[in-house]
């Protein structure tokens, strides 16, 4: 079966009057039910990391949480350590 094939046997197997699929396709809605605009103030992002370096920040954000930093997750200690970084200090074959 070909991608297009394959694709166009999906869209119609999802009936436009189911309710699962129109909640999965249809987009953003604003808290008062209404269509919502995609939010602007930030992007999801796909980067690579080392599982080495994951496990690092997996256990540094575990040791936030034990200190009682609830909200505490990956993005957010990422966005603090973007805040602390010198570009003066940074070594010059990374």
């Amino acid at each position: 079966m070909s991608d297009q094939s394959h694709y166009t046997a999906t869209a119609k197997s999802i009936d436009s009057d189911d309710a699962l699929a129109s909640a999965l396709y249809a987009g953003p809605k604003a808290i008062d039910g209404t269509k919502g605009d995609k939010p602007t103030h930030y992007k999801v992002i796909c980067i690579s990391m080392y599982t080495k370096d994951l496990k690092r920040l997996d256990d540094m954000v575990d040791a936030l949480k034990a200190k009682g930093m609830t909200k505490a997750n990956r993005s957010a200690l990422i966005r603090y350590a973007l805040g602390e970084v010198d570009l003066d200090q940074v070594p010059q074959g990374i």
